[in-house]
């Protein structure tokens, strides 16, 4: 049985008549430890697909399952790394991960939820600013902290909602590197969401394109079969890479190509007849009625009789 499944799901957003749908007949199925990446453009519909996943909205027809179960609501088996960081400001990075941890663990001692804080502080390589506030943190230690947050959750499902977007692009890399082996160790099931095919064919196992054929729908897994860990300057080179690549972005562009929808319109052209102004020097032309329609000339004068 598939950890993660979803079933003909369709969803949308407006009321009748003014209603936008989004995605349509959403077909997944995601194993225990895999690291599943789904790439698309922006605004196609990935953030709702992923809240699908966590709880946050419910389909409007078909169902999202965990474990073979209705996900009727949000809930720990499944952590949720957002784009934003998404951190109390007051708090310090270990009191941020703390404040998960003790309300997941709730039947630990203090000391045990002490040190499984710690132990994941240590996983993304914070101990020197455990004590330190979110604002003295740089972008990319903000969402360290974000990941070892969710992960001190031990969820059965670790979903990632664009998490490394707002960042630069060496601290992007260092972080795909990061998580990447985090996963390596400890074998979570991760479902990743981006708009950066190269990124995703970097740490993914399988890569599923969303294509955006408003409303969108999954297009066809393709199977990352390069080894890990996966060393990004030796992976430009390598053809697997290069395949997969021309093959994810051509999937992408081919979509949106037949999205774009020809219309034959009628449009009614001006009727208005030059105004004649040879007359532009003399008295008459402070009398004159202005520029005349065509079709005031086929107007008839009828007498009307109250």
């Amino acid at each position: 049985m598939p950890l993660i499944e979803i079933k003909g799901a369709s969803k949308g957003f407006g009321p009748p008549g003014n209603r936008t749908e989004v995605l349509k007949n959403i077909n997944l199925s995601v194993e225990e430890g895999e690291f599943v990446v789904i790439v698309g453009y922006s605004g196609s519909g990935k953030s709702t697909l992923i809240n699908l996943i966590s709880g946050l909205v419910k389909p409007d027809t078909g169902e999202a399952l965990i474990e073979g179960k209705k996900i009727t609501e949000p809930g720990p088996d499944r952590g949720l790394v957002f784009q934003n960081y998404s951190l109390l400001p007051w708090l310090t990075v270990e009191e941020n991960i703390a404040l998960a941890v003790d309300e997941v663990f709730k039947d630990w001692t203090p000391e045990q939820r002490k040190a499984h804080v710690a132990k994941y502080i240590a996983m993304v390589k914070l101990t020197p600013a455990a004590h330190k506030l979110p604002k003295e943190l740089s972008g990319g230690m903000r969402q360290r902290v974000s990941v070892a947050r969710t992960l001190a959750m031990q969820p059965k499902v670790l979903l990632m909602d664009e998490p490394l977007s707002a960042l630069d692009a060496l601290t992007r890399a260092q972080l795909q590197d990061e998580i990447a082996d985090i996963w390596l160790t400890n074998k979570t099931t991760v479902i990743w969401i981006t708009n950066d095919p190269d990124e995703a064919i970097l740490v993914a196992d399988k890569v599923i394109p969303l294509l955006p054929t408003s409303p969108a729908t999954l297009g066809e897994p393709m199977i990352v079969n390069i080894e890990r860990p996966r060393d990004r300057k030796a992976i430009n080179h390598d053809d697997r890479f290069k395949k997969l690549r021309t093959q994810l972005i051509t999937t992408l562009l081919d979509a949106k190509g037949r999205t774009k929808v020809k219309a034959s319109v009628k449009i009614a052209l001006p009727d208005i007849l030059p105004e004649d102004l040879s007359y532009v020097n003399s008295l008459q032309f402070l009398n004159r009625t202005g520029p005349k329609r065509r079709s005031d000339k086929l107007r008839e004068e009828v007498e009307v009789v109250a």
